[in-house]
């Protein structure tokens, strides 16, 4: 049973899916920023891998992503960095990015050495489901890791079908066609959620972009398995402070 698949067996509910930017807010801050999310109430980790064109990323995010590339982040240092994370991290950690540069890596190596370093499973906003199913699913499943696809407003019940189908993990409810760390009517999303909801889809749904303190994070997860932060969690650790208190401040105002 995989980290994921275990997770949503012991919680079905209110789960909490944290990102934040590898290498950021310095290039030696991944793994103590891993730690502290796990070890004051995060379940899942969603680790974004810098690039210069994050078409998904708000200007929040495409900030911190700006810095971690300046700091000198890539993916064979990142890879470097989380060679031994699994000693210290047990929760389940996604890989977020985009094509581009793992195209210029190597699809079959990154898959590769994503799942010897222990990670989970990926989001990538950017792979079409044609080509997933044609061409990189074999390697993802091959490698034992997740594959993430998001969902929006818009998407068709017949696609969202597919996506559920072809995903495996969870499924990544966008509540809406936009960037993340834009504000979001929660009721308006609610509607959606309920729609997905209705729709007896094999994988959990967690819902992400604009979700940003208790009020949001409860909204949605009154119609989901649990809710993405990320926006509003990079915003935090762009303050002054030790990591650590940065983090449990933030983490302990989503779950009070």
């Amino acid at each position: 049973m995989s980290r994921l698949e275990n997770l949503f067996q012991r919680m079905s509910e209110r789960v909490l899916n944290v990102y934040c930017t590898a290498g950021y807010p310095q290039l030696n801050s991944t793994i103590e920023v891993m730690k502290a999310l796990q070890a004051h109430g995060a379940d899942i980790i969603e680790l974004g891998m810098p690039y210069s064109d994050p078409l998904a990323d708000g200007p929040v995010i495409q900030q911190s992503s700006t810095i971690a590339l300046a700091n000198g982040m890539t993916i064979k240092r990142l890879f470097g960095q989380l060679k031994d994370f699994r000693k210290e991290i047990s929760i389940p950690v996604l890989l977020m990015g985009y094509m581009n540069p793992i195209l210029q890596y190597g699809f079959e190596k990154f898959c590769a050495d994503a799942a010897t370093v222990g990670i989970d499973g990926l989001i990538l906003p950017d792979l079409p489901e044609y080509e997933f199913e044609t061409e990189y699913r074999s390697i993802i499943k091959r490698q034992g890791l997740d594959f993430i696809f998001l969902v929006t407003p818009e998407t068709s019940e017949t696609r969202i079908k597919k996506l559920d189908e072809l995903s495996s993990g969870f499924l990544y409810a966008v509540s809406s066609s936009s960037t993340t760390g834009r504000d979001k009517n929660m009721p308006d999303v609610s509607s959606f959620l309920q729609k997905l909801k209705s729709m007896n889809l094999k994988n959990p749904v967690l819902v992400g972009f604009g979700i940003k303190d208790k009020t949001t994070f409860d909204a949605a997860c009154a119609n989901a398995n649990g809710a993405i932060i990320g926006t509003a969690y990079i915003k935090a650790l762009a303050n002054s402070g030790k990591i650590g208190d940065i983090t449990r401040d933030f983490l302990h105002s989503i779950r009070e």
